[in-house]
């Protein structure tokens, strides 16, 4: 998975016998892949120029990422006529599975782990960016996105979180979806982009996937305003009040918990617009009440202006007229 590497098999292994894997097959020199056939044919190795056949009982295991991955070297065409099997890995089947590799994979100090709040459906918007970039415009498919992004994503998120805790002197704090915006780092060395990727820029490819991943995370949990009947209720009709009441909200990522929660809570309707679309946790609330927002503005309802530092809410007309 963590590769999205070909991998081939040799023989079915007995309980003696020795097993080799051998990294990045293709990289290697044809003359040392030549030496590796007598090994996988006869089973023995021969010294040249004496009369000596020295018996091997050995399995390999050989990695290799496909041609178009790499655009360097092969492997020799005798060499993969010996390979018994071939099997081809692929993405995760679904985000479920993607978690567990992430969580299996990220290297995160356990005492980290239980001073930062992790809520679920951030754990959702994490394997929701890598889906994103592997159905993107921008990336080339050909290189694909290896389960390495969300994984030094998830490793960035919790370095965000403990940033701000050293910021703010405090001992816990919780993951928000402005956090997202510090996982671009991570995302930059790890796509491979088409002409046009390559002319917006790495960074700015990046800025767009998780944009993009927020909004589907948050148009599957709101509903959209312009389907809701003339004569129902507008379930977001207090929040347009407030910001078309020429108010802006800016949440900076350094904010303390405190802080941030006192932001979300100073906008009228906000909380009980979550409230009425997500399970009754109060440990996430806040999580879900920024997601709404993000629901607002892929609804272009609100207008969203992000930096490494902040993430601004406003109505679009008077972003207009500012």
């Amino acid at each position: 998975y963590a590769d999205q590497n070909v991998i081939h098999f040799g023989l079915v292994p007995r309980a003696n016998r020795g097993i080799f894997i051998i990294n990045e097959l293709p990289d290697l020199q044809p003359r040392i892949q030549v030496s590796l056939l007598n090994i996988l044919q006869e089973q023995d190795i021969q010294i040249r120029g004496f009369n000596v056949r020295i018996p091997l009982d050995i399995q390999f295991v050989f990695t290799a990422n496909p041609e178009d991955y790499t655009n360097r070297g092969n492997i020799i065409t005798p060499l993969k006529d010996r390979i018994e099997s071939q099997i081809i890995t692929h993405y995760p089947g679904d985000i479920a599975i993607g978690k567990e590799i992430t969580d299996q994979e990220s290297r995160i100090v356990e005492e980290l782990k239980t001073r930062v709040h992790m809520p679920s459906i951030a754990r959702d918007l994490l394997e929701i960016v890598a889906v994103v970039a592997r159905q993107s415009e921008y990336i080339d498919h050909a290189s694909g996105v290896s389960a390495r992004l969300p994984i030094t994503a998830m490793e960035q998120l919790y370095a965000a979180a403990e940033h701000r805790m050293l910021l703010s002197s405090s001992d816990q704090t919780s993951i928000r979806v402005t956090d997202f915006i510090h996982i671009i780092p991570a995302m930059t060395g790890k796509l491979e982009l088409v002409y046009e990727g390559e002319q917006l820029g790495a960074e700015a490819v990046s800025r767009n996937l998780i944009e993009t991943a927020i909004e589907s995370l948050s148009r599957s949990i709101f509903p959209n305003p312009n389907a809701i009947k003339e004569d129902a209720p507008d379930p977001y009709g207090t929040v347009r009040a407030y910001f078309s009441d020429t108010k802006a909200l800016v949440l900076h990522g350094d904010m303390s918990d405190t802080e941030f929660r006192e932001m979300l809570d100073s906008v009228a309707g906000l909380r009980a617009l979550a409230a009425k679309y997500i399970p009754h946790d109060n440990e996430d609330r806040y999580f879900f009440m920024e997601l709404a927002l993000h629901a607002l503005c892929g609804f272009e309802v609100l207008q969203r202006s992000m930096t490494l530092e902040s993430i601004a809410f406003e109505d679009p007309l008077q972003g207009l007229f500012d």
